[in-house]
């Protein structure tokens, strides 16, 4: 669990080779109750996503720029919950909350690249709203599927890239205890702050990245928004207004979730270890992936038109296969009785 390592001359001391996750509580009742609850939410969040990723997969009519997003949003929140939740379901059932130094390390690797991912990919959603009401004859021309499939990778390659940054030189401080972490996850502000050297550099690139990423996308956001905002205003029909409008009420409500929570959460780096911000946590890494299908799905007319096609066609499927098998055991039935 531990290893010896010099540093400063022949000053030998011994480094962390686990860390140790308070969890969410420490009380085991409270454990119990809670395992069920987040099982559900994370078994919903892979429901949800999975679902929506087929759908759209399956249904031609939802093969086009603003869905190609959705599904690729969709997978982020997957990752993202992923990398958090099967191993918080299994801390609510033992004693001993440890992970390894290495796996702390790639835990907040995958978070840090699927948020910073997250934050490009709904700036890039923003554009090609702002495009769709903007230009709307050129939208075609403009969001061809190949420059769509380049700006989604941009989206991963930048969050890689951020994450990579981020990671390497937090996870390079040296580390001689404690080793406790008052969180349920690896998250950065705890980590370094269990450093035994200055971790100065470490914080000055998790600002820069902060800055340069997740507020520039925001950035990004807003001056979308504001070029749609005065594009709808010179629509002279309520009705074009009004749909022009609930284009693009979904990505604002998810970008309001998101970087609300978010900010709350990262804004207030001293309250790391308060209730408040695990709940906060919480929310925009269990909760954020979990309601994001929902909220596109809710406001969406053509995502409900698809499913219900799907589950008609499923019904219909399901029905012959049952007819079909009636009929053999009615068969079936009947040559028994001419063999009696």
């Amino acid at each position: 669990m531990a290893s010896s390592r010099s540093i400063q001359g022949d000053r030998n001391y011994t480094s962390v080779a686990v860390f140790i996750l308070l969890g969410l509580s420490d009380e085991k009742e409270l454990q119990l109750i809670l395992f069920p609850v987040f099982l559900g939410i994370y078994l919903v969040t892979l429901m949800w996503n999975l679902g929506l990723i087929i759908l759209i997969k399956i249904n031609s009519n939802l093969h086009t720029p603003m869905y190609l997003f959705l599904s690729s949003l969709s997978l982020i929140d997957i990752c993202c919950s992923t990398s958090i939740s099967p191993r918080m379901l299994s801390d609510f059932l033992t004693d001993e909350k440890t992970i390894s130094f290495m796996a702390c390390a790639t835990q907040y690797f995958v978070i840090a690249w699927m948020g910073l991912a997250e934050c490009c990919l709904l700036a890039t959603m923003a554009y090609d709203r702002y495009v769709a009401i903007g230009s709307p004859l050129q939208y075609s021309a403009i969001m061809v599927p190949g420059r769509c499939w380049k700006l989604i990778a941009v989206a991963y390659g930048t969050g890689f890239l951020s994450s990579l940054v981020e990671t390497v030189p937090c996870f390079h401080l040296f580390y001689c205890g404690p080793n406790i972490i008052q969180h349920f996850f690896c998250d950065v502000p705890q980590v370094i702050s269990l450093s035994c050297s200055n971790p100065f550099i470490c914080q000055m690139t998790v600002f820069l990245v902060a800055i340069s990423v997740g507020l520039g996308s925001l950035l990004v956001i807003l001056l979308s928004y504001g070029f749609i905002a005065a594009s709808i205003l010179k629509i002279s029909s309520d009705k074009g207004s009004a749909k022009a409008f609930n284009t693009c009420a979904s990505h604002l409500a998810a970008v309001i979730l998101y970087y609300g929570t978010a900010l709350s959460v990262y804004m207030h780096p001293g309250s790391g270890h308060s209730i408040k911000h695990k709940v906060l946590s919480i929310f925009y890494i269990i909760f954020v992936p979990m309601l994001n299908p929902l909220i596109y799905s809710l406001r969406n007319k053509v995502i409900k038109e698809a499913l219900k096609r799907v589950i008609k066609r499923w019904c219909i499927y399901f029905s012959k296969k049952n007819v079909w098998a009636a009929f053999i055991i009615t068969i079936r039935k009947r040559e028994v009785r001419i063999c009696r």
